[in-house]
């Protein structure tokens, strides 16, 4: 019926594509800081630079290329599995990752299939995974590697995970908390949920929740 909440048939169709960090866990606490530094002394080591340059660059080559990975990459010809696996160790992830506790019960209520999309490194996405007991309701996790390198919002990175996944456009549901990654989904044809406290709704926002913990009960609006 037109209009009417989604039947629990037409939501199992749905494909829901989740961002990992500042999605699923607030990575603003511990786990970015701890990410900044660990990229900074990785640059200073490589290059041969102090620490206020090494962060200087690494500032630099986010703001330019997207990541600060494609800067070295691009620029010194940097291996990017060596700079991934040595600036995403953490010896006490556990106490570092900051959740909502109903999170495993919402996604357990939100009918379909669900993936995750990240611009992390595997090991690190499936430890967090681990750490949010969370794992077991995504049937994929697609990261950088998968992505060969080329991080969202860069349209190859969303190719790479549909093909992927065998996937198309219009059967996902991108939730994320990056306006500038939602946009470039919503031009591939994808629907779009912003997780996020902004009074703001751009245009190719489909659904604003304050907590992914209220998706389950608005599904139906995205679908």
């Amino acid at each position: 019926m037109s209009g009417a909440p989604s039947t629990p048939a037409a939501g199992a169709r749905r494909v829901w594509i989740f961002d990992l960090d500042n999605t699923l866990h607030d990575a603003n606490p511990h786990i970015f800081p701890h990410i900044n530094r660990s990229m900074t002394a990785y640059v200073a080591q490589q290059l041969g630079l102090d620490e206020a340059a090494a962060s200087a660059l690494r500032v630099q080559y986010w703001r330019r290329y997207g990541a600060t990975l494609l800067g070295l990459q691009h620029r010194h010809g940097v291996d990017p599995r060596h700079f991934l696996w040595h600036t995403h160790q953490f010896e006490r992830l556990a106490d570092m990752v900051v959740a909502e506790r109903a999170l495993d019960h919402s996604l357990a209520r939100l009918r379909g299939r669900k993936l995750v999309f990240s611009n992390s490194p595997q090991h690190y996405a499936h430890a967090v995974l681990e750490v949010l007991g969370i794992a077991r309701h995504f049937e994929q996790v697609v990261c950088i590697e998968q992505m060969r390198y080329t991080p969202k919002p860069q349209p190859a990175a969303f190719r790479h995970l549909l093909a992927r996944a065998g996937l198309k456009a219009a059967q996902c549901v991108l939730v994320e908390d990056s306006a500038e990654n939602l946009c470039a989904a919503k031009r591939l044809g994808m629907r779009t949920v912003w997780i996020t406290r902004s009074r703001q709704r751009p245009a190719y926002v489909d659904l604003k929740l304050a907590s992914i913990q209220d998706l389950p009960r608005h599904a139906y609006l995205v679908g």
